[in-house]
């Protein structure tokens, strides 16, 4: 892997790029071979918080994490165990389909071949819907809405809005507070 570092606010050391390119090597143990794609990580510092954003683009994957943490070897840390995480469970998912349609048990390799045809990213054909939802909107309010997206243990909650009778989206924000998208 290609390693582009960047620092914002922060003097990136050899020592800091060194431990970076270090654990987020390891994460070559998951692949066959090592990929040759570029590993863009950017390190910034904004009151005294340490926040770190990897994004490794690769042929049918990319893998992206961001971590903030008051220490940037524990944001990098973090950070690396959220790309792993992604890993197993894309790799199961890979794996599971791949089973069901009677292919080798060891698929996830095969990502990283360069596919024959280099598609438009944009195009309609790469577009899947992998899973059809439906359900009740129970009429709520959204603090009510807030509680059962939390208990869920999901971003964001679709419910019917019992002061406007309108249906409406709750969601977490980045910084961990709430916002509310309502139809206008």
């Amino acid at each position: 892997m290609k390693y582009n570092i960047r620092g914002e606010n922060i003097e990136v050391t050899s020592a800091i790029k060194e431990y970076v390119e270090r654990k987020i090597g390891k994460l070559g143990r998951y692949f066959d071979e090592e990929p040759s794609s570029e590993v863009h990580v950017n390190l910034s510092v904004y009151n005294d918080e340490q926040q770190i954003e990897v994004t490794i683009p690769m042929p049918n994957l990319l893998l992206r994490a961001e971590e903030q943490h008051v220490d940037l070897y524990a944001a990098i840390d973090l950070v690396v165990e959220k790309l792993e995480r992604q890993i197993r469970k894309h790799k199961t998912k890979v794996n599971r389909k791949f089973r069901q349609q009677g292919a080798p048990k060891y698929v996830f390799a095969e990502l990283e071949k360069e596919n024959a045809e280099k598609a438009d990213p944009y195009s309609d054909n790469d577009i899947e819907i992998v899973r059809n939802k439906r359900f009740d909107l129970k009429p709520m309010d959204s603090e009510e809405a807030i509680l059962q997206m939390d208990m869920l243990g999901h971003s964001f909650f679709v419910f019917t809005n019992v002061e406007t009778n309108d249906t409406s989206v709750v969601y977490r924000r980045r910084d961990g507070r709430y916002g509310i998208i309502e139809p206008s």
